[in-house]
């Protein structure tokens, strides 16, 4: 079964993405010399998402990056050394191109947060994503910086962000406290898996279910006000 994919990506609101507000990937590490001329990473890490999503991780070649990007393999080389390296940075760009640039949403009300963040994409920019996620999903299984991506990478920027908006709202007491580590990674986590392994879209009405039927229902915890409890397993620790 394939691993749980990529940075940033969610989707759609008929076509709509689910995502927060992340961090940019950090640059690649900088070679002592001559300072890079940034002003074509954007369509190198562009033509790379366009091939990957074409031909899959085997087939995509930093020839054919270049190509696509109008500029040389040795321009290339100088930012990423190897197709992985590329391939990684382009999908973490890709993550960046995904996030709220105004910050994470502050409706109120936590489900109002979540709703807000549902953003609308065209069919073609979710289906670039659907076919990335599954290239980036395929190469994890052989190439350990691509399974590093997909585990890491993909689902920890969301999860970040889910956490904060579920404190916030513990904070104003629209909740009690509960386990915001276990359920701030189940919207991601299941978006993450229709599109990498159902290759569905994440519709405005999928995630709006999780939100209403699994996410809020699960902070909201017993009638009574306190958490769920759990029975003893055997193997579980005393």
């Amino acid at each position: 079964m394939h691993a749980p994919v990529i940075n940033s990506i969610l989707d759609r609101i008929d076509i709509c993405s689910y995502r927060y507000a992340m961090p940019a990937s950090p640059d690649p590490p900088r070679r002592a010399g001559r300072r890079l001329d940034r002003s074509r990473d954007a369509a190198i890490l562009t033509a790379t998402l366009e091939i990957l999503a074409e031909v899959g991780y085997e087939a995509t070649t930093v020839d054919a990056v270049a190509a696509r990007a109008h500029t040389v393999r040795a321009t290339v080389y100088r930012r990423w050394p190897t197709k992985a390296d590329l391939v990684v940075a382009a999908v973490g760009q890709l993550g960046a191109t995904d996030t709220v640039t105004a910050g994470t949403p502050d409706t109120g009300t936590l489900r109002g947060d979540l709703l807000a963040s549902i953003i609308p994409m065209t069919a073609d920019e979710q289906q670039l994503r659907i076919d990335v996620m599954t290239a980036v999903a395929d190469a994890g299984r052989t190439e350990p910086k691509i399974a590093a991506l997909s585990v890491n990478a993909g689902l920890d920027p969301w999860v970040q962000a889910s956490k904060s908006l579920f404190r916030r709202a513990i904070d104003r007491g629209e909740f009690p406290p509960g386990d915001i580590d276990t359920l701030a990674s189940v919207i991601p986590t299941m978006c993450v898996y229709r599109i990498a392994v159902d290759r569905l879209p994440v519709t405005r009405a999928f995630v709006i279910t999780l939100v209403d039927d699994v996410v809020l229902p699960a902070l909201r915890g017993r009638s009574d006000g306190h958490p769920h409890s759990h029975p003893s397993l055997p193997g579980d620790p005393s």
